[in-house]
C-alpha cells in the first residue's frame, strides 16, 4: 500500500545518510522502522500481562520478602 507522509526535513536527512550507509533505501528504513515500533507495541501489551497477577496470591509482596529474609538468618 502506497501513503503519503510528511516527514521533517532533518528526519529526511538522516534517512539519506542511514540509506546510504546500509545501502538501504528510504521506503525500505520507513518500513523496517514501522515493523519495530509496532514489535515494540505488542511485546509491551504482551508483557503487561503479569500486572496485578500478585493480587490473587493473598499475600503482601512486601510481608513475603520479609518472610524470606528472616529465613536467611535462621
Amino acid at each position: 500500500m502506497r501513503t503519503i507522509v510528511d516527514i521533517p526535513d532533518e528526519q529526511v536527512s538522516l534517512l539519506k545518510v542511514m540509506g546510504e550507509r546500509d545501502h538501504l533505501s528510504r521506503a525500505e528504513l520507513i518500513r523496517r522502522a514501522i515493523a519495530e515500533y509496532i514489535r515494540k507495541q505488542v511485546t509491551t501489551s504482551e508483557d503487561d500481562h503479569g500486572f496485578g497477577l500478585w493480587k490473587k496470591r493473598g499475600e503482601d509482596g512486601l510481608a513475603m520478602q520479609q518472610r524470606l529474609r528472616e529465613e536467611w538468618d535462621a
